[in-house]
């Protein structure tokens, strides 16, 4: 390769790398804009008005319920995760779950959506399981980031209150052995 050549080659590899760049910025300007869009574990306890957790199953149903448009049965899905009624929340994990087995460009968000209606429900373990998953594909979101602390403070909670109350039954118990072998002499 003559030096003419080497200088064009050069010219045409910084010319690409930088339209590659370009590229890679404009990517995660995209993917910055996507994490904005995501509610907070909080937006989830503001539950939907009624006539609004209605319209949203009307037109699930009118789709054909199970077989309704992907986007319906995620609506639907997210209007009954925001419910306080617990047999509501279990319907819209499962139709996330759903979705998520049937739509693989879908799986980020249903991730998402599933470990705020796991962490409603009380399971922990799996509202963690399904945020570290978001983790492993996103390790710089701050919002997945956010969503599993709060997971993680709910199950060192959940946990030393565990501690405390089989530590009060191992109490109440030695207590009333104790009581039952004085008794006896």
């Amino acid at each position: 390769m003559n030096k003419r050549n080497f200088l064009n080659f050069n010219c045409n590899f910084t010319t690409k790398w930088q339209r590659n760049r370009s590229k890679q910025r404009t990517a995660q300007f995209t993917i910055m804009a996507k994490i904005n869009f995501l509610p907070t574990l909080q937006d989830s306890f503001e539950p939907l008005l009624p006539q609004q957790v209605e319209i949203l199953r009307q037109q699930f149903l009118s789709e054909g319920g199970e077989t309704a448009s992907i986007q319906s049965r995620f609506n639907y899905a997210w209007g009954l995760i925001k419910s306080m009624d617990l047999d509501d929340q279990r319907l819209g994990i499962k139709l996330l779950t759903d979705i998520y087995k049937e739509s693989p460009q879908r799986r980020r968000e249903c991730l998402y959506y599933l470990t705020i209606g796991c962490y409603k429900v009380g399971e922990y373990s799996m509202a963690k399981r399904y945020v570290d998953t978001l983790l492993e594909h996103e390790p710089g979101n701050h919002q997945i980031k956010a969503l599993q602390g709060m997971v993680e403070d709910k199950i060192q909670k959940e946990t030393v209150r565990g501690v405390v109350v089989a530590t009060g039954v191992v109490a109440s118990a030695a207590a009333v052995a104790a009581f039952i072998f004085r008794r006896k002499r």
